[in-house]
């Protein structure tokens, strides 16, 4: 009886220490196999804005607008110095996915709101050193489409405000799979041409 008493406490007590081991274990740690993962310190428009605003018709004609993502390698063992960081835990960034969402709920792409849309983009990232990234977070081409062409022609009467989900995908120097997701408010409208 006796036995069986310490048994039961003693499965008690690990399960109880599993718990309270793995509670303290952030998601960043949890995620994929690899030693190291990516942060994005920033992601703007251009010229560090923290909105873009999207000219769906400039001078007579659609033009991309591009974004900035500022990115960094940290490890997930932070007792590892940076600067004893081997080169297979930098990050070599290769694609992104940009996806497109309202606050108001709707969000049917090609009706409430441009197309989502993958893009290419490639550059390593150092541990520990920010890396900047340029890349096309609007297409000249969704300006031509639903629900941004029925913009054009207001003269900034209607605007569309979005929020872009931008994920990034890239993998360590040994294959492990990498991905870091960031947001930035995106509004349309066909706003007044530079002059």
């Amino acid at each position: 009886m006796r036995q069986a008493l310490l048994r039961t406490i003693a499965r008690s007590v690990a399960v109880g220490l599993c718990v309270l081991l793995c509670g303290s274990c952030g998601t960043v740690v949890r995620q994929g196999s690899g030693s190291s993962y990516l942060i994005i310190d920033l992601l703007s428009g251009p010229s560090s804005q923290g909105t873009l605003q999207s000219d769906v018709l400039t001078k007579g004609t659609a033009v991309e607008d591009n974004a900035q993502a500022l990115l960094r390698t940290e490890m997930k063992d932070i007792s590892t110095p940076t600067a004893a960081s081997p080169t297979n835990n930098e990050i070599t960034v290769t694609s992104y996915r940009v996806t497109y969402t309202r606050a108001d709920g709707r969000n049917a792409p090609g009706v409430d709101v441009p197309y989502p849309f993958d893009g290419a983009v490639t550059g390593t990232v150092k541990v520990g050193v920010a890396t900047t990234f340029v890349f096309v977070i609007v297409r000249a081409q969704a300006k031509f489409e639903a629900p941004l062409k029925a913009l054009q022609g207001l003269g900034g009467a209607q605007i569309i405000s979005t929020i872009a989900e931008v994920t990034f995908y890239g993998h360590d120097q040994t294959g492990n799979q990498v991905s870091v997701t960031g947001t930035i408010s995106v509004n349309f409208a066909d706003w007044a041409d530079p002059v």
